[in-house]
Protein backbone atom coordinates (compact mmCIF):
# COMPACT_ATOMS: atom_id res chain seq x y z
CA UNK A 1 0.00 0.00 0.00
CA UNK A 2 2.81 2.57 0.94
CA UNK A 3 5.44 0.60 -1.66
CA UNK A 4 6.49 3.89 -3.35
CA UNK A 5 7.95 5.71 0.06
CA UNK A 6 11.43 5.89 -0.21
CA UNK A 7 14.27 7.19 2.32
CA UNK A 8 14.85 10.74 1.48
CA UNK A 9 18.51 10.92 0.06
CA UNK A 10 20.12 13.78 2.61
CA UNK A 11 17.52 14.57 5.54
CA UNK A 12 18.44 18.22 6.84
CA UNK A 13 20.41 18.07 9.95
CA UNK A 14 19.03 21.85 11.40
CA UNK A 15 15.65 22.13 13.42
CA UNK A 16 13.73 24.82 12.35
CA UNK A 17 11.04 24.48 15.27
CA UNK A 18 11.76 22.81 18.08
CA UNK A 19 8.50 22.04 20.44
CA UNK A 20 9.64 21.03 23.99
CA UNK A 21 7.09 19.33 26.44
CA UNK A 22 4.04 21.08 25.17
CA UNK A 23 0.41 21.17 26.30
CA UNK A 24 -2.56 22.29 25.12
CA UNK A 25 -5.53 22.63 27.16
CA UNK A 26 -9.03 23.94 26.26
CA UNK A 27 -10.15 24.86 29.62
CA UNK A 28 -9.86 22.17 31.82
CA UNK A 29 -9.77 19.29 28.87
CA UNK A 30 -5.34 18.54 27.81
CA UNK A 31 -5.92 18.07 24.15
CA UNK A 32 -2.02 17.48 23.72
CA UNK A 33 -0.64 16.02 26.12
CA UNK A 34 3.44 16.37 27.08
CA UNK A 35 4.55 16.63 23.19
CA UNK A 36 7.86 16.99 21.95
CA UNK A 37 8.95 17.00 18.15
CA UNK A 38 11.71 18.45 16.37
CA UNK A 39 10.61 19.96 12.75
CA UNK A 40 13.84 20.39 10.42
CA UNK A 41 14.45 22.80 8.03
CA UNK A 42 13.21 22.89 4.51
CA UNK A 43 11.41 19.81 4.98
CA UNK A 44 8.30 18.56 4.86
CA UNK A 45 6.65 17.38 8.23
CA UNK A 46 3.22 15.65 8.41
CA UNK A 47 0.98 15.18 11.03
CA UNK A 48 -0.95 12.00 10.98
CA UNK A 49 -3.59 10.37 13.17
CA UNK A 50 -7.37 10.19 13.35
CA UNK A 51 -10.14 12.89 13.18
CA UNK A 52 -9.89 14.01 16.73
CA UNK A 53 -6.35 13.02 17.87
CA UNK A 54 -5.05 16.35 18.65
CA UNK A 55 -3.34 17.07 14.91
CA UNK A 56 -4.85 20.67 14.34
CA UNK A 57 -4.37 21.81 18.02
CA UNK A 58 -0.75 20.56 17.55
CA UNK A 59 -0.21 22.70 14.54
CA UNK A 60 -2.05 25.86 15.87
CA UNK A 61 -0.05 25.62 18.77
CA UNK A 62 3.25 26.20 16.17
CA UNK A 63 2.24 29.57 15.64
CA UNK A 64 0.55 31.14 18.70
CA UNK A 65 -2.90 30.86 16.86
CA UNK A 66 -4.39 29.35 20.22
CA UNK A 67 -3.89 33.14 21.76
CA UNK A 68 -6.96 34.04 20.18
CA UNK A 69 -9.16 30.87 21.24
CA UNK A 70 -10.85 31.86 24.78
CA UNK A 71 -10.24 29.20 27.15
CA UNK A 72 -7.14 28.08 25.55
CA UNK A 73 -3.54 27.47 27.35
CA UNK A 74 -0.67 26.62 25.92
CA UNK A 75 2.36 24.74 28.42
CA UNK A 76 5.45 24.32 27.09
CA UNK A 77 8.11 25.75 24.53
CA UNK A 78 7.87 25.66 21.35
CA UNK A 79 11.60 27.11 19.79
CA UNK A 80 12.04 29.03 16.34
CA UNK A 81 15.73 29.43 15.65
CA UNK A 82 16.11 28.48 18.91
CA UNK A 83 13.86 31.81 20.15
CA UNK A 84 10.99 30.48 22.62
CA UNK A 85 7.78 31.95 20.47
CA UNK A 86 5.85 31.88 23.68
CA UNK A 87 8.35 33.99 25.89
CA UNK A 88 6.78 37.14 27.04
CA UNK A 89 8.90 39.74 25.22
CA UNK A 90 7.87 38.00 21.58
CA UNK A 91 5.36 39.72 19.57
CA UNK A 92 2.62 37.42 18.30
CA UNK A 93 1.93 38.93 15.52
CA UNK A 94 4.75 38.85 14.19
CA UNK A 95 5.57 35.17 15.00
CA UNK A 96 2.26 34.72 12.58
CA UNK A 97 4.14 36.30 9.65
CA UNK A 98 7.45 34.32 10.18
CA UNK A 99 5.15 31.28 10.61
CA UNK A 100 1.94 31.48 7.81
CA UNK A 101 -0.68 29.34 7.91
CA UNK A 102 -3.26 27.83 5.25
CA UNK A 103 -6.58 26.45 6.49
CA UNK A 104 -8.61 23.79 5.93
CA UNK A 105 -11.02 25.47 3.14
CA UNK A 106 -9.91 28.23 0.81
CA UNK A 107 -10.83 31.82 2.74
CA UNK A 108 -9.60 34.32 -0.08
CA UNK A 109 -11.16 38.00 1.32
CA UNK A 110 -13.80 39.56 -0.83
CA UNK A 111 -11.32 41.42 -3.13
CA UNK A 112 -9.34 41.30 -5.99
CA UNK A 113 -6.57 38.93 -7.13
CA UNK A 114 -4.30 41.28 -6.69
CA UNK A 115 -5.44 42.76 -3.52
CA UNK A 116 -5.70 39.49 -1.65
CA UNK A 117 -2.27 38.54 -2.61
CA UNK A 118 -0.55 42.02 -1.47
CA UNK A 119 -3.13 41.97 1.22
CA UNK A 120 -0.12 41.57 3.93
CA UNK A 121 3.02 43.87 2.58
CA UNK A 122 0.55 46.79 2.70
CA UNK A 123 -0.60 46.52 6.32
CA UNK A 124 3.20 45.92 6.93
CA UNK A 125 3.33 49.69 5.03
CA UNK A 126 4.34 48.93 1.69
CA UNK A 127 2.64 51.08 -0.51
CA UNK A 128 4.77 51.27 -3.85
CA UNK A 129 2.64 50.16 -6.55
CA UNK A 130 6.26 48.90 -8.09
CA UNK A 131 6.60 46.91 -5.23
CA UNK A 132 3.81 45.29 -4.77
CA UNK A 133 3.04 44.15 -8.46
CA UNK A 134 6.31 42.54 -7.64
CA UNK A 135 5.15 40.75 -5.13
CA UNK A 136 1.97 39.97 -6.21
CA UNK A 137 3.58 37.93 -9.49
CA UNK A 138 6.57 36.64 -6.98
CA UNK A 139 4.26 34.77 -4.97
CA UNK A 140 1.80 33.81 -7.59
CA UNK A 141 4.32 32.49 -9.20
CA UNK A 142 5.76 30.50 -6.10
CA UNK A 143 1.92 29.25 -5.55
CA UNK A 144 1.88 28.13 -9.36
CA UNK A 145 -1.16 30.07 -9.80
CA UNK A 146 0.20 33.21 -12.32
CA UNK A 147 -0.30 31.38 -15.86
CA UNK A 148 -3.71 31.66 -14.77
CA UNK A 149 -4.72 34.50 -13.68
CA UNK A 150 -1.71 36.90 -14.98
CA UNK A 151 -4.51 38.62 -17.01
CA UNK A 152 -7.30 39.29 -14.04
CA UNK A 153 -5.77 40.23 -11.32
CA UNK A 154 -8.56 43.14 -10.86
CA UNK A 155 -11.27 40.50 -10.88
CA UNK A 156 -13.00 38.96 -7.55
CA UNK A 157 -10.85 36.00 -5.48
CA UNK A 158 -14.64 34.87 -4.97
CA UNK A 159 -14.68 34.09 -8.57
CA UNK A 160 -11.67 31.48 -8.87
CA UNK A 161 -12.52 27.64 -8.35
CA UNK A 162 -11.69 25.83 -5.31
CA UNK A 163 -8.18 24.72 -6.33
CA UNK A 164 -7.24 28.08 -7.22
CA UNK A 165 -8.91 30.19 -4.37
CA UNK A 166 -6.13 27.55 -2.03
CA UNK A 167 -3.22 28.67 -4.59
CA UNK A 168 -3.95 32.05 -3.84
CA UNK A 169 -4.43 32.15 -0.12
CA UNK A 170 -0.94 30.18 -0.44
CA UNK A 171 0.35 33.05 -2.46
CA UNK A 172 -1.21 35.83 0.35
CA UNK A 173 0.88 33.21 3.03
CA UNK A 174 4.19 33.53 0.70
CA UNK A 175 3.68 37.43 0.17
CA UNK A 176 5.12 38.34 3.75
CA UNK A 177 8.06 36.59 2.93
CA UNK A 178 7.58 33.49 5.86
CA UNK A 179 10.09 31.31 7.13
CA UNK A 180 7.52 28.29 7.78
CA UNK A 181 3.96 27.14 6.59
CA UNK A 182 1.73 25.39 8.20
CA UNK A 183 -1.06 23.94 6.46
CA UNK A 184 -4.11 22.22 7.69
CA UNK A 185 -5.28 19.57 5.28
CA UNK A 186 -5.24 22.04 2.43
CA UNK A 187 -6.74 19.56 0.33
CA UNK A 188 -9.55 18.11 1.81
CA UNK A 189 -11.81 20.20 0.71
CA UNK A 190 -10.41 20.02 -3.10
CA UNK A 191 -11.02 17.19 -5.98
CA UNK A 192 -8.44 15.10 -7.03
CA UNK A 193 -6.89 17.45 -9.38
CA UNK A 194 -6.47 20.06 -7.40
CA UNK A 195 -4.89 18.20 -4.99
CA UNK A 196 -2.68 17.02 -7.27
CA UNK A 197 -1.55 20.64 -7.94
CA UNK A 198 -1.34 21.79 -3.78
CA UNK A 199 1.32 18.30 -3.60
CA UNK A 200 3.24 19.52 -6.52
CA UNK A 201 3.74 23.07 -5.21
CA UNK A 202 4.53 21.73 -1.84
CA UNK A 203 7.27 19.60 -2.70
CA UNK A 204 8.50 23.13 -4.03
CA UNK A 205 8.05 25.10 -1.63
CA UNK A 206 10.12 23.33 0.56
CA UNK A 207 13.17 24.52 -1.34
CA UNK A 208 12.40 27.76 0.65
CA UNK A 209 10.37 27.11 3.34
CA UNK A 210 9.92 24.76 6.29
CA UNK A 211 6.39 22.95 5.71
CA UNK A 212 4.32 21.15 8.56
CA UNK A 213 1.16 19.66 7.42
CA UNK A 214 -1.84 18.16 8.95
CA UNK A 215 -3.47 15.30 6.75
CA UNK A 216 -6.72 13.20 6.75
CA UNK A 217 -4.54 11.00 3.95
CA UNK A 218 -2.14 8.50 4.83
CA UNK A 219 -1.36 8.12 0.94
CA UNK A 220 -0.80 11.84 1.31
CA UNK A 221 1.91 12.09 3.53
CA UNK A 222 3.83 9.12 2.73
CA UNK A 223 3.54 10.97 -1.28
CA UNK A 224 5.13 14.36 0.05
CA UNK A 225 6.57 14.03 3.65
CA UNK A 226 10.29 13.60 4.63
CA UNK A 227 9.32 13.27 8.21
CA UNK A 228 5.73 12.08 9.82
CA UNK A 229 4.40 12.90 13.36
CA UNK A 230 1.76 9.89 14.34
CA UNK A 231 -0.63 11.49 17.11
CA UNK A 232 -3.73 9.72 18.76
CA UNK A 233 -5.47 10.91 21.70
CA UNK A 234 -3.40 13.66 22.42
CA UNK A 235 -0.01 11.89 22.47
CA UNK A 236 2.22 12.56 19.93
CA UNK A 237 3.05 8.58 19.64
CA UNK A 238 6.38 8.84 17.63
CA UNK A 239 7.83 10.69 15.06
CA UNK A 240 10.45 9.60 12.56
CA UNK A 241 11.13 10.26 8.89
CA UNK A 242 8.06 8.92 6.27
CA UNK A 243 9.93 5.73 5.58
CA UNK A 244 10.63 4.66 8.57
CA UNK A 245 6.84 5.36 10.05
CA UNK A 246 5.21 3.95 6.99
CA UNK A 247 7.44 0.85 7.14
CA UNK A 248 9.17 0.52 10.37
CA UNK A 249 6.95 2.39 13.61
CA UNK A 250 8.12 1.15 16.82
CA UNK A 251 5.34 1.60 18.39
CA UNK A 252 2.50 -0.73 17.90
CA UNK A 253 -0.02 1.85 18.03
CA UNK A 254 1.14 3.52 14.48
CA UNK A 255 1.22 -0.31 13.04
CA UNK A 256 -1.86 -0.67 13.68
CA UNK A 257 -3.05 2.97 12.39
CA UNK A 258 -1.04 2.64 9.05
CA UNK A 259 -2.34 -0.68 8.46
CA UNK A 260 -6.09 0.16 8.62
CA UNK A 261 -6.85 -1.59 11.83
CA UNK A 262 -8.19 1.44 13.25
CA UNK A 263 -8.49 5.14 12.52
Amino acid sequence: MFASVTEPAALSNETKIDVENLDVYYGAFRAIKNASLRVPANRVMALIGPSGCGKSTFIRALNRMHDLTPGARVDGRVLLDDQDIYATDIDPVTIRYRIGMVFQRPNPFPKSIFDNVVYGPRIHGERRSGALMETCERSLRQAALWDEVKDRLDRSALALSGGQQQRLCIARCLAVDPEVILMDEPASALDPIATSKIEDLIEDLKKQYTVVIVTHSMQQAARISDNTAFFLLGDLVEADTTATIFTKPRDKRTEDYITGRFG
